[in-house]
């Protein structure tokens, strides 16, 4: 039997505006769950340029975007929103009472009152690296992310890329796999300073192998790697290797969103701006996402967004009920539900 989980607003996407959202929501007492195809919060700005300053966010004359995603979820932390992360939505269904039923790529089911997309240009698609007959290997040996670590528990690993993803999961499977080898065309890397050290450090003790070079080749039957060439700067060199995860980047793709029946303009989905709801009642956009005359494609124009959403998204999960505006800063309510009354 199908587990259903049920909450006010599904969230769809969590970078700084979906997290934004929550906390909007949460004044409005509305429980709110997540679901990312990432395997963190943050979105776009977290995964591409994490240590990037910011200029533009009000009253931080500077911030990275791993500091503004750390901060919004300080934020929203009184709130208890729930995440999904590791999956894409593939499919909205509204049923006889209203609800929506969202379904992932995983079979999971997910019912709320509202859905939120917050999905920034849409969900991250990994860019496949040029290596000849790699297609006949993905799903069964070849993967583009971490959903479950055992799945990789004994095995020959070759992790290919120079980024936090990259370095993250080498440390992260080191332990669990037969053997890791890392490899990068260059020995500098665009990771984390403190990870790329570990790296360097097991590779010291014999526990992983780094390899500067590019995989060129793979070997294997039935979806089933057996063995990687790696182009390095002394020539070709064949190892063996069950499984890969290559780390070549993302790209942005609507997906699956593009089937569901709004009203798309240009691959974005247009918007009223009086509550950033698409031409499907219930179901609202917010940020670089949606479409509509003056749209700016800015961090704080979908904070504004989703204040305004806010409003319109409580009048459907508590219909009759006054929606009355209030200020943080006067408002001994809403301080309560911050936790600094």
């Amino acid at each position: 039997m199908t587990t259903v989980t049920r909450t006010d607003v599904l969230i769809v996407g969590a970078g700084p505006v979906g997290l934004f959202a929550v906390f909007e929501l949460g004044l409005f007492d509305m429980k709110c769950h997540l679901i990312d195809i990432l395997d963190r919060p943050g979105g776009q700005c977290a995964e591409l340029y994490p240590e990037k300053p910011i200029y533009d966010i009000p009253a931080l004359p500077s911030v990275s975007a791993h500091e503004l995603v750390d901060r919004l979820m300080e934020q929203i932390a009184p709130f208890k929103p729930e995440f999904t992360f590791n999956r894409m939505v593939s499919g909205l269904e509204k049923l006889e009472d209203g609800t929506f039923r969202v379904t992932t790529d995983e079979n999971e089911v997910f019912e709320a009152k509202v859905v939120v997309i917050a999905a920034g240009g849409g969900s991250f698609q990994p860019k496949r690296p040029p290596i000849p007959g790699i297609e006949a290997f993905e799903g069964e040996s070849v993967f583009y992310s971490v959903r479950r670590m055992e799945e990789f528990r004994g095995h020959d690993l070759v992790i290919v890329g120079g980024g936090d993803s990259a370095l993250d999961w080498t440390l992260n499977l080191q332990p669990i796999a037969r053997s890791v080898t890392l490899v990068h065309r260059r020995p500098e890397f665009r990771a984390a300073p403190d990870s790329v050290n570990k790296m360097y450090a097991l590779q010291e003790m014999k526990q992983l192998d780094f390899r500067v070079g590019q995989v060129s080749a793979l070997r294997g039957a039935g979806g089933q790697l057996e063995a990687a060439t790696i182009k390095g700067p002394d020539g070709d060199l064949e190892i063996a290797c069950t499984r890969m995860l290559p780390f070549f980047g993302l790209t942005m793709k609507l997906g699956p969103i593009a089937d569901w029946g709004l009203n798309l303009h240009e691959n974005l989905i247009p918007v009223d701006t009086e509550k950033f709801e698409t031409s499907v009642p219930g179901v609202f956009a917010v940020g670089d996402i949606n479409w509509y005359p003056g749209k700016l494609k800015l961090i704080l124009s979908g904070f504004h967004e989703v204040a305004l959403m806010a409003q319109a998204a409580k009048r459907i999960v508590s219909p009759g009920e006054r929606v009355v505006f209030q200020y943080t800063t006067s408002s001994t309510s809403l301080q309560k539900k911050l936790g600094v009354a």
